[in-house]
C-alpha cells in the first residue's frame, strides 16, 4: 500500500517537474500591420498614423461635390433668371411699352456700346473713386469713435444726445445743405458719401461693444488682463460681427446715395449718365447704367462679406 502511494506521488512530481521544465509556447509577436486599428479622439491621434487624403481622394470628392454645387448655384439664381427672361419677353410680346421697357437684349447692346466707346468706364471711375473715399473716411472716423462711445460711459452720455439729434436725419434731406456750403465740386459729393455711411457703422459699432458676451468679460478679467489686452483680445474680436453688419449698409447706402448726389449738378458719374441718358431719352442707355450699378452694388457686398468672414474665422458655425 505505501508502495502505491509512494509511487503516485513520484508520478506526481515528476509530471510538476515536466511541466515546469517545458514552458509553453511562447506567444508570437504581432506585427504593426496586424494588429487591430485602435479608435482614439482625433486630438490624441499621433500625426504619423492619421491619413493625407491622395490627390484621387480630393478628385472624387470634388466630383462627388460637383452635382451639390451644381444644383445650389441653379437654385440661387433661378430668380435672376427668371426676372431677365421676363423683361426680355414682356416688351417683344406687348405686354409692356418697350420704348420705356426695352428688351433685356437691346439693353445689353446698349451697355456694350458705353463700354466700347469709354463712357461706361469713365463715368464708373468717377463713382467708384467718390464711392470709396466716402465709404474709407467714414470707417476711419465711425469705428473708433463707435468704439469708445461703446466702451467709455463718460464720452456715451456726452455725446449720445448730438447722436440722437443727427441720426434721424436723411442724407439727402441735408444735400441741399452740404451743396451751398461746400459747392457742386467733389468735396459736397464725398462729403454726403460720409455722412450717409458713418450712421451704420457708427450704430452698429456701439451695439457691438454693448452687447459682447459677459462671460467672456468675466473670464478675461480673471485672468488679470488689463484693459488695453482686454479690448484687443476680447471687445474687437467679438464686435466684428455686429460691426460688419454696419458696414455692410454702409457699402450699400455709399453707392445709392452717390448717384441720387449725382444727379444734381455732376459733369460725370453713374448718376450723371443715368439722367442724361434720361434727359436724351437713351433709355437703353439708362438701364445699362442702372444695371452697373446693380452689379457693383453686389460686388461690394460680396468682397465685404468675404472680408467678414476672413476676420471672423475663428467664430464656430452654430450647430444645425
Amino acid at each position: 500500500m505505501s508502495s502505491t502511494t509512494g509511487t503516485a506521488a513520484d508520478e506526481t512530481t515528476a509530471r510538476g517537474s515536466k511541466s515546469t521544465a517545458e514552458p509553453g509556447p511562447a506567444p508570437s509577436p504581432v506585427s504593426p500591420a496586424a494588429s487591430p486599428a485602435v479608435s482614439a479622439p482625433p486630438g490624441l491621434v499621433p500625426s504619423e498614423v492619421r491619413r493625407v487624403p491622395s490627390s484621387e481622394t480630393r478628385v472624387r470628392r470634388a466630383a462627388r461635390r460637383l452635382p451639390y454645387l451644381l444644383l445650389n448655384g441653379a437654385t440661387k439664381s433661378a430668380a435672376i433668371v427668371a426676372v431677365l427672361l421676363l423683361w426680355e419677353t414682356a416688351p417683344r410680346l406687348g405686354l409692356v411699352d418697350r420704348t420705356f421697357l426695352p428688351p433685356f437684349s437691346e439693353v445689353v447692346r446698349a451697355w456694350w456700346g458705353l463700354v466700347a466707346d469709354g463712357r461706361l468706364v469713365d463715368n464708373a471711375r468717377a463713382s467708384l473713386v467718390r464711392s470709396f473715399s466716402g465709404f474709407g473716411l467714414a470707417l476711419a472716423v465711425a469705428v473708433p469713435l463707435g468704439l469708445l462711445i461703446g466702451w467709455y460711459r463718460p464720452i456715451a452720455d456726452l455725446l449720445g444726445p448730438l447722436l440722437e439729434v443727427f441720426r434721424n436725419t436723411a442724407a439727402l434731406a441735408l444735400l441741399p445743405v452740404f451743396v451751398l456750403l461746400l459747392g457742386i465740386g467733389e468735396t459736397s459729393k464725398i462729403s454726403i458719401v460720409v455722412y450717409a455711411c458713418a450712421w451704420p457703422i457708427l450704430l452698429n459699432t456701439i451695439s457691438a461693444v454693448r452687447t459682447v458676451d459677459p462671460t467672456l468679460l468675466k473670464l478675461a478679467k480673471s485672468m488679470n488682463l488689463s484693459a488695453p489686452r482686454l479690448f484687443q483680445k476680447v471687445i474687437l474680436p467679438a464686435s466684428v460681427p455686429v460691426m460688419f453688419t454696419g458696414i455692410r449698409l454702409a457699402g450699400a447706402a455709399s453707392i445709392l446715395v452717390l448717384v441720387a448726389a449725382e444727379m444734381i449738378g455732376a459733369k460725370a458719374g453713374l448718376g450723371y449718365l443715368i439722367n442724361a441718358s434720361q434727359y436724351n431719352f437713351a433709355i437703353p442707355q439708362m438701364y445699362a447704367g442702372i444695371v452697373t450699378i446693380s452689379a457693383i452694388g453686389v460686388a461690394f457686398n460680396q468682397f465685404l462679406v468675404a472680408v467678414e468672414r476672413r476676420l471672423s474665422s475663428w467664430r464656430v458655425p452654430a450647430a444645425g
